[in-house]
């Protein structure tokens, strides 16, 4: 045990692969909600933006032109598939940002499409995108603290995998597709 009370090792616990997708599953929780929203809140900087506006400005920043501009109609896209919003819920958040005292997004007529709309990072936008970054980064240096080296790296391996394999995910089995699936008896 380190001074802060949690194990500093690298030893791997062995988990029988059939019980890899309870354990994996188990961890759900507190990834998501405890780990995630500890990095959410800390990207809010002082909370100065809701939860989503957070998530649009880190959307632009890790799927955006240069991390600074973003088609409105994939952002919409990506709100709609993460969270229970409507396009008229989106469209305010971005009004919201685009205005004092935020003033972090200009909302302009896309060149190529007189109907489609772009988002793009101001310079106010800009820097409150670097002081997310570097809150961002304070806390997963405050994280590895508690790891080795080769936790880091593996955390780093095994989190990049993850993502990638999440990326082309099956789509959610609800009861009536068990129902068709089940074997006729």
């Amino acid at each position: 045990m380190n001074k802060k009370g949690v194990s500093k090792t690298t030893e791997v616990r062995r988990i029988p692969h059939l019980n890899g997708p309870h354990e994996l599953l188990e961890l759900f929780y507190p990834i998501h909600y405890t780990v995630g929203m500890t990095i959410e809140d800390t990207l809010r900087s002082g909370k100065a933006l809701n939860r989503h506006q957070t998530v649009i400005m880190w959307l632009i920043r890790s799927q955006g032109v240069d991390g600074k501009l973003m088609r409105r109609k994939f952002v919409e896209k990506a709100m709609m598939d993460w969270f229970e919003i409507t396009s008229s819920s989106v469209s305010k958040a971005l009004r919201a940002m685009s205005k004092p005292p935020l003033g972090l997004l200009q909302i302009m007529e896309d060149p190529d499409s007189g109907r489609e709309k772009l988002i793009k990072l101001t310079p106010k936008g800009e820097r409150f995108m670097l002081q997310m970054v570097t809150n961002g980064q304070s806390l997963m240096r405050w994280a590895i603290d508690y790891m080795t080296p080769e936790e880091v790296d593996m955390g780093v391996h095994f989190l990049s995998l993850v993502a990638r394999i999440f990326e082309n995910a099956p789509r959610p089995r609800d009861e009536s597709d068990q129902d068709r699936s089940a074997p006729a008896r």
